[in-house]
């Protein structure tokens, strides 16, 4: 009797251990990866600029020197925005005041207060003409102007459709030549952003001509592709 159970409790473990290997999944089909880098481009004109003007005051006391350097500012300010340009547009970088020394350096002779303030222009037609009314009404600084696009996000986003896509026609060719299949995108990682071109800009006694160029807005990717 005791060989007996044995040998049925033999069986029943047998019989399990058959059916477990029976029943198992079938191991997967090892995939492999092609990574490939795409890019893409919008070239596009720009239709706003950003322009600083800042003024620059001397004086004897400090508070001479900024109370000088404000009244010039205000100037420049009521310049630019009789060209039209709303208030919410214009916008204070930074104001500044320091000592002035004389040559040897062991003594102070006077202050210098400098203000500056960044304006965006909605309308590149109108960069020329508030330079203009800026320095006519008392700044003595310039720096710009930066081209740019109101949509430069929107643009991005279509450099991004033709980065993915010139990716994959690039996997496409590699899969192909390699006998392989493609299959689904498993990563992406991109970077890139509105890269300007070179801006041609003129300058003239009577105005400031300003020339838009164009902007070549970029992006690029890089794309993991399963294969088979």
């Amino acid at each position: 009797m005791r060989a007996f159970a044995a040998l049925a409790i033999l069986g029943t473990v047998v019989g399990l251990s058959l059916q477990g290997a029976a029943g198992a999944a079938p191991a997967a089909v090892p995939t492999h990866s092609i990574v490939v880098t795409g890019s893409g481009s919008v070239r596009t004109t720009p239709n706003r600029a950003q322009v600083s003007f800042g003024v620059t005051t001397n004086a004897n006391t400090a508070s001479a020197a900024l109370r000088a350097n404000g009244t010039e500012m205000a100037k420049v300010i009521a310049a630019v925005k009789a060209q039209g340009i709303a208030a919410a547009d214009i916008r204070t970088e930074s104001v500044s005041l320091s000592p002035r020394y004389s040559q040897n350096g062991d003594e102070i002779v006077g202050y210098t207060a400098a203000n500056s303030v960044s304006a965006t222009l909605r309308e590149l037609g109108k960069t020329g003409a508030v330079i203009d009314a800026a320095v006519d009404a008392g700044a003595n600084q310039v720096n710009g102007p930066n081209l740019g696009r109101s949509d430069a996000q929107a643009l991005y986003r279509q450099a991004l459709k033709a980065a993915i896509a010139n990716a994959r026609a690039k996997a496409q060719t590699i899969a192909r030549a390699a006998g392989l299949k493609l299959r689904r995108i498993t990563d992406v990682a991109e970077s890139g952003g509105p890269v300007p071109l070179p801006v041609a800009a003129k300058t003239a006694d009577a105005s400031t001509p300003i020339e838009p160029g164009t902007q070549l807005v970029e992006a690029t990717v890089t794309v993991t592709f399963s294969v088979v």
